[in-house]
């Protein structure tokens, strides 16, 4: 039988963010919709979850802005202007279009980010990583750090 993470250890789960392999609608870009839904939680409820806050407008939220070339701060700002101001999505998503590049390089950023932690020092994290959950046995099933996000959030058995 195929081990699950040891419940909390990696800290408090959101498991009502979107899939980080659900592409955002309007861009086809993955992690936006979870980058989104952080900002809203965060307008919402004041803060992340410590397991969340240490990666929020770091880690993959960061890797993606560096992509399009922009701040995360300024994609938070338009989220939280737009729940106060009481927005639609679809008039939010106008707002990020705008501060987008042209050019968004979909195929580029979606290839790279489904392949994070496929390189050899990559792969120590995982393994690390999967150590801390108790689930040392899923190192050959949990291949990038998506996969490992999708594993703790539940959404791979």
């Amino acid at each position: 039988m195929l081990s699950k993470p040891i419940p909390g250890s990696s800290g408090d789960v959101l498991t009502g963010l979107p899939s980080a392999y659900c592409p955002h609608a309007g861009t086809g870009l993955l992690h936006l919709p979870r980058f989104l839904a952080k900002c809203r939680y965060v307008k919402e409820r004041g803060a992340l979850p410590a397991s969340y806050a240490k990666n929020y407008k770091r880690g993959m939220d960061r890797f993606l802005c560096l992509h399009l070339g922009i701040d995360p701060g300024d994609v938070e700002k338009i989220v939280h202007e737009g729940i106060e101001a009481g927005r639609d999505d679809g008039e939010i998503d106008r707002r990020l279009r705008a501060l987008f590049p042209a050019d968004l390089r979909v195929a580029q950023w979606n290839r790279n980010y489904v392949q994070k932690g496929m390189t050899p020092s990559g792969r120590e994290f995982l393994r690390e990583a999967l150590t801390n959950m108790g689930c040392a046995d899923r190192v050959d099933q949990i291949v990038s750090v998506v996969d490992l996000i999708e594993f703790d959030e539940g959404r791979i058995e």
